[in-house]
């Protein structure tokens, strides 16, 4: 299939180059995310094919080879709250005192239940603060059943209940860790020049090995900083291997938070903490406009953009490419959880009649010969 390509050294030496060429590639933005973008889930009702997500993904191995390459891992994206955990690694070097539950919500996209809700007030009442504090988009819990819940008690749209109010808890909480030392006020917390957005971009540049050369602004009003989808992946196979190889530090401390609190990095029936739940071990964060990256705790990575910004094909595409990275041989892993992960149905009359399946092969590397494993990506494998 055109655009699926197994690892080799070709690829690997492109994707890993440090050549003035791939620093202008990526300087430059590479043009439109859907330039070269290739399907990534194909929508099946009855016997035919009535809709196709394009995009990009890559999956790393251990050692940071490609695996499996769709598109094109190179583009530049913007991970949008993919980033968190990257930026959580940021704020820890720079001073702030979080583990457990408080610092898996400063990673975290919340339903805005009322644990998040809870988790959120602590992290804020630890830093003498409270919610007054809080500088991002007011808005409704994301949870159907915890939004009509907060209406009924009389709240409209408010800060803490957006979904990013744990990162914007977490920033201000590092703010306050430099509580009288110049420029660190929590009251300009979101602007770029601040020090505690400047440690976020620079884990996000470390983690990723590569220069954010586009700089704007996230839904929540927080900086968001370009980073590429191979880049994306190294960044998240650094935080889930940690724990075994750099235990103690920054990176660890946010991959033990994300795998031991999945329902807080999440919600209870978001793909992303059902996949966590699944694998353990398994670091994985959703972003806004279909992007995503997960890794396993031996360093195999993933990292995809669904160029429609949609979120329907996600878990199809998430527990493939897993699959892919060799989350079936995790000790204790849960397939069953794994396979009704990637069981997206295609509904009509409230009965199954399709599914959204992926466009390419859900095999381990190793499982096929070669290219016959990347060239045969039409059917439902996952």
């Amino acid at each position: 299939m055109p655009g699926v390509r197994q690892g080799g050294p070709q690829l690997a030496e492109r994707l890993h180059g440090s050549g003035a060429a791939v620093v202008a590639r990526h300087a430059a933005g590479t043009g439109d995310v859907a330039s070269a973008a290739e399907p990534l889930a194909r929508v099946v009702r009855g016997d035919l094919v009535e809709s196709v997500h394009l995009g990009h993904l890559v999956v790393l191995g251990p050692d940071g080879s490609v695996r499996l390459a769709v598109g094109d891992p190179e583009v530049t994206v913007l991970a949008r709250s993919s980033l968190k955990p990257l930026q959580a690694v940021g704020m820890l070097r720079a001073g702030l005192d979080l583990d457990g539950p408080h610092l898996a919500l400063a990673c975290a996209s919340h339903d805005g239940t009322a644990e998040h809700l809870r988790v959120v007030r602590e992290t804020l009442l630890g830093a003498g603060l409270d919610e007054s504090a809080l500088d991002n988009t007011p808005d409704l819990p994301l949870d159907p059943e915890a939004a009509f819940a907060w209406r009924t008690d009389g709240h409209g749209p408010e800060p803490v209940a957006q979904n990013c109010s744990g990162k914007h808890a977490a920033m201000l909480a590092t703010c306050v860790a430099h509580a009288g030392e110049p420029g660190w006020e929590p009251e300009r917390y979101r602007e770029a020049e601040h020090p505690v957005q400047v440690a976020c971009r620079a884990a996000v540049e470390e983690l990723t090995g590569e220069q954010a050369w586009h700089v704007t602004v996230d839904g929540c009003g927080a900086p968001l900083f370009s980073t590429t989808l191979v880049g994306l992946a190294r960044a998240f196979a650094r935080i889930a291997t940690a724990p075994a190889t750099e235990p103690g530090t920054p990176l660890a401390r946010v991959g033990l938070a994300m795998a031991e609190h999945p329902e807080l990095v999440g919600g209870a029936q978001r793909d992303v903490t059902r996949a966590m739940r699944a694998v353990p071990g398994l670091v994985a964060k959703d972003g806004a406009d279909g992007v995503y990256a997960a890794a396993l705790p031996d360093g195999s990575a993933v990292a995809f953009k669904v160029t429609d910004g949609g979120g329907r094909p996600r878990p199809a595409v998430l527990a493939a490419a897993l699959r892919v990275a060799g989350a079936a041989s995790v000790p204790d892993v849960d397939l069953e959880a794994l396979d009704a992960l990637g069981d997206v149905p295609v509904l009509g009359h409230g009965e199954p009649v399709g599914a959204v399946v992926p466009a390419f092969v859900a095999e381990p590397a190793g499982a096929s010969d070669g290219d016959e494993a990347a060239e045969g990506g039409d059917g439902a494998s996952a």
